[in-house]
């Protein structure tokens, strides 16, 4: 350890972190002024927040939330719904929309997150699987530095695939996420060579930077960044119009689409979250940088580093045993609002292949722009934090972590 007295550490790191604070707040503020413009330009009203049921014919909030949508995140449109379960459900929607018997998805960003990989069908067999519907699959590993393998990726263009698939996150991998310049720079490359959709997993990332990625299919979560904490629920497709149109039908019924789907009153969480989305998301990262910086002087391996360009919330701690990484997890719950009494255990989560333990005192159940921490148990027992809707709370919460970890 480099030294393990955390008081001294947090006296001294608020002079040291505030250029790179300042940094976050002026994205935060940029990000801003793209929602508050496009809530002016859609005239946003009280009257978009009536609940609809049934079917929820003409439902003003939810259609004018579409639009809203697609002009923060430069799109033709969108669909958001508070229905859609995860954001696995919300990609599993896109895949199965775009995706027909024979055609092949191109993954080239390596292994994806464990839940996707099992709604490919690559883990383990299933009979709702893409695999299962005569679906193709090819992955392609991101280069040493962490880039796309263009020389790959060209030769496999060769056998026109429908799909080249992009997450944006490391998810369980030791990678950090991509970069907006990155998957543009790789969007312009798939059209000059194919005709194939990208589609990226955009979860994590939203709002980290001035701008989202340029995609043909951006897809992610609620109870991530963009629904600035306020979301119980939901997820969202956003791109070209007739892939969103397809999407929408995958969601409802063919002939329907985005047409139908009672909003139930969510309507009004669902635009203040986006409209606390830019500065949720900076807490977020703020709270990262912190922990970066703590674990780093503590002689812990961290990625990034808390300099390093941020191109999502989450933060990876690599604690070296399992002993570390369930004290991180008891320390983080401690400290949390809502149960902090409760110890967190490994169990048998759906859908991984390995045990996974989280931390995640959060007022939205799994809410990952919420303070919280999971892992899955295994070598090298890194620990994924991210969230934080306050800065002052997720310091406090890193800082039971540490304590924690170090047995104070």
């Amino acid at each position: 350890m480099k030294n393990n007295n955390i008081d001294n550490i947090v006296s001294i790191s608020k002079e040291l972190l505030s250029p790179i604070f300042d940094r976050i707040e002026l994205i935060s503020e940029q990000n801003t002024l793209r929602v508050m413009n496009a809530f002016a330009e859609f005239s946003v009203s009280d009257a978009m927040f009536a609940a609809t049921s049934g079917y929820g014919y003409n439902d003003r909030g939810r259609e004018t939330l579409d639009k809203v949508w697609a002009r923060v995140f430069g799109t033709e449109s969108a669909i958001v719904r508070h229905s859609i379960a995860s954001g696995t459900h919300a990609i599993a929607v896109g895949l199965f929309a775009l995706l027909r018997p024979g055609d092949t998805m191109l993954c080239v960003t390596g292994t994806p997150y464990d839940t996707l990989a099992a709604t490919i069908g690559v883990k383990k067999p299933s009979p709702s699987s893409l695999l299962s519907h005569g679906v193709h699959y090819r992955q392609l590993e991101l280069t040493a530095d962490n880039d796309f393998d263009y020389p790959a990726i060209e030769s496999a263009l060769a056998e026109r695939p429908r799909i080249v698939y992009v997450q944006r996150s490391g998810g369980y991998s030791q990678r950090t996420a991509l970069s907006c310049e990155k998957i543009n720079k790789l969007t312009a490359f798939v059209r000059r060579q194919s005709d194939a959709y990208v589609v990226v997993d955009n979860c994590y990332g939203e709002f980290t930077e001035t701008a989202e990625p340029t995609a043909d299919l951006l897809i992610g979560s609620l109870i991530k960044n963009p629904g600035g904490g306020m979301a119980e629920s939901g997820g969202y497709l956003c791109g070209r119009e007739e892939l969103v149109a397809l999407c929408a039908e995958r969601l409802t019924a063919p002939g329907v689409g985005g047409e139908i789907g009672a909003t139930l009153g969510q309507n009004k969480a669902l635009f203040r979250g986006l409209f606390y989305a830019p500065h949720s998301t900076a807490q977020a990262m703020k709270t990262a940088v912190f922990a970066a910086y703590l674990f780093d002087k503590l002689g812990f391996d961290t990625a990034p580093r808390y300099n390093d360009a941020r191109h999502d919330i989450v933060q990876q701690v690599h604690l070296g045993n399992a002993d570390r990484l369930l004290a991180f997890c008891r320390g983080l719950q401690a400290a949390s609002p809502i149960d902090s009494h409760v110890t967190p255990i490994p169990w048998d989560m759906p859908g991984y292949d390995h045990q996974v333990v989280m931390a995640a005192g959060a007022f939205v159940s799994g809410a990952s722009i919420e303070l919280s921490a999971d892992a899955p148990m295994r070598e090298p027992y890194t620990v994924f934090l991210q969230g934080g809707l306050t800065f002052e709370s997720g310091k406090l919460g890193i800082i039971s972590a540490a304590k924690a970890v170090l047995g104070q």
